[in-house]
């Protein structure tokens, strides 16, 4: 019985030993590369390889005139740890950078793999000739080399968006790619948007082999690992003005907008030249307190900006004329208006003061002349249904540079058309109607431009990295409707001119600025309330220089108690801004 037991075991011991040589055989020979998804050589070599990444390849933005938005490139002085290990001419580094020998030693005694050599607690900068003078001396171990880093400061973060590495987001939008699982992908914005043109093609980075204990496998040998491609990174050249978009960003956080934003469009190109959304957006955690939203391409409710559509159809379509007089004393209802009692004012008066009643009644009769008037003259002056670039880009027909943006809206429900009270209360921008910022800021640039519209644009270029061009933004018109007249036009811009320049019109706290503004307030009742306070949507925007139009602004700040609004202080202040600037690059000329 015992030499059968014995037997047994030995025969379950050598099974043992065989399946364990079997297993450690599939191991190291046969699937080193695809082991448990995993690839053994790659990560043993990993684990005895040091490196420092100088470009993690991806795509980067810069600005209208070149300025960078996301990450800058420094001519940066590289060390390596061996140094510490040999002797090496370190006297000669430091006349070369600068920095003392005994504060380099420092750096490198502190170091566990290469690193960036600082001076004064920052990465040293070095200049032309520095570069020239440390690459000539070949030092192994020492190398000068252009490193990207991010840029400190954020620009115009809801815009741009922001990226994270999401392995199962990189599988499901590029399932034919190999592409490491680091990978950072665009998760908003226009990270998201050109995400395909910018994802990194390879690193660039130095590296080195060592030993258990730090010390170099193979020499002396640092290998600079390059995907050598003279196309990549691409760059993408967007419509920003940076330092416009700093002041703006500056200026919205100086009047305290806690909820809102503004956006300023160049009128001859019809492109963002600053955008700037709050809440801000904590980069570390985007979505906390909704900072991740871009209230500039969301809708809201506009109130009285929207009557601006409804004087433009009003007047194409005949129905009105700036004489045409409104019985200012009663509200929408046709009751006495014991909060605003203008008397009889003819259209002029009336946009200026924003008289509800005239556009209650204008509205109705456009939608007894065309049930459709206002979904029509909206779209004409590039406000509905959206405002930003969309058009095809190589294989995808409907590209999109504002991804985020949503639809606006005027009426839920057709039916609400034959319901006289509904029509009013949307005539003068309450009710369903909401349109976003962006979108306002593109009607007022329609008007301002002589009522072409077009899709507004926030990026111009994608370029190679030897600055060719990739793919350029052509101007979209924003409808194929037929444009407002231009007799029209001339009377909308005296309208909105009228707004500023009437002693009582609701924008004439600007008629002090350096710039002459056109322009429309709108004061919209939310139905939210903070305590006892009801909420509003407070608004303004216009065009400036009234005269000849440069930019068109919208500025707004959402669920706002009453009274307490800083929307005119920051249309002014930006104004004033803008002002200053462009003397300051005509001085500069």
């Amino acid at each position: 019985m015992w030499k059968k037991r014995a037997i047994v075991m030995l025969v379950l011991i050598e099974a043992a030993l065989f399946f364990i040589v079997g297993r450690l055989a599939q191991i190291q020979l046969i699937d080193t590369e695809s082991f448990a998804n995993h690839n053994l050589i790659a990560e043993s070599v990993a684990q005895r390889t040091q490196e420092l990444v100088i470009d993690d390849g991806r795509g980067s933005f810069v600005d209208r005139n070149g300025k960078p938005l996301t990450k800058r490139s420094v001519p940066s002085l590289v060390l390596f740890p061996f140094l510490k290990m040999r002797p090496w001419p370190i006297e000669q580094v430091a006349r070369v950078t600068g920095v003392s020998e005994e504060e380099i030693r420092r750096q490198l005694e502190r170091a566990d793999g290469p690193f960036v050599l600082e001076k004064n607690g920052e990465p040293l900068a070095l200049n032309a000739e520095q570069m020239r003078q440390m690459n000539r001396l070949r030092i192994p171990g020492v190398f000068a080399v252009h490193k990207q880093y991010p840029l400190e400061t954020l620009y115009a973060p809801h815009l741009l968006g922001f990226t994270r590495p999401d392995r199962e987001l990189l599988r499901q939008r590029y399932p034919k790619r190999p592409l490491p699982p680091g990978t950072e992908v665009g998760i908003q914005g226009l990270q998201k948007a050109f995400d395909e043109f910018l994802l990194a093609d390879a690193k660039t980075k130095l590296l080195y082999h060592v030993d258990a204990e730090g010390r170099p496998l193979f020499g002396l040998d640092v290998k600079y690992s390059d995907p050598s491609n003279s196309f990549y990174p691409v760059t993408v050249k967007t419509t920003l003005d940076r330092d416009v978009q700093r002041e703006m960003e500056q200026i919205v956080d100086r009047f305290g907008l806690k909820k809102g934003g503004l956006v300023l469009l160049d009128v001859d190109t019809n492109s963002v030249v600053a955008m700037v959304s709050r809440p801000n957006m904590d980069p570390r955690d985007p979505y906390k307190n909704g900072g991740a939203e871009n209230q500039m391409v969301l809708p809201h409710i506009p109130g009285s900006v929207f009557k601006t559509v409804i004087a433009a159809a009003a007047l194409d379509e005949g129905i009105a004329s700036p004489t045409t007089t409104f019985d200012c004393r009663k509200t929408i209802a046709g009751e006495e208006d014991r909060e605003h009692d203008y008397g009889t004012l003819d259209l002029t008066d009336s946009f200026a003061v924003s008289c509800n009643n005239a556009f209650a009644t204008l509205g109705k009769e456009l939608i007894r002349h065309d049930p459709g008037a206002l979904e029509t003259y909206a779209e004409k002056l590039g406000l509905y249904p959206t405002a930003g670039w969309e058009g095809p880009v190589y294989h995808e027909e409907h590209f999109r540079q504002f991804p985020e943006e949503r639809k606006g809206t005027i009426w839920h429900d057709a039916r609400d058309k034959r319901v006289p009270l509904a029509v009013a209360q949307t005539a003068i921008g309450q009710k369903d109607v909401r349109v976003s910022p962006l979108g306002v800021a593109n009607m007022m640039a329609t008007i301002a431009r002589g009522g072409k519209a077009w899709k507004v644009r926030a990026v111009d270029q994608v370029l190679y990295k030897n600055g060719a061009p990739l793919f350029s933004f052509s101007a979209e018109p924003a409808t194929g409707l037929e444009p407002i007249t231009p007799a029209t036009v001339r009377q909308l811009q005296q309208l909105l001119r009228g707004v500023v320049t009437n002693q009582k019109g609701t924008g004439r706290r600007f008629q002090t600025l350096p710039y002459p503004v056109a322009g429309k307030s709108g004061t919209a009742e939310t139905g939210k309330r903070e305590g006892d306070v009801e909420l509003i949507n407070k608004w303004f925007a216009g065009y400036f220089p009234a005269d000849r139009p440069k930019y068109a602004l919208a500025v707004v700040e959402l669920d706002v108690p009453g009274g307490r609004a800083a929307t005119n202080e920051v249309f002014a202040a930006a104004v004033e801004a803008l002002y200053a600037h462009d003397r300051a690059q005509k001085e500069n000329e």
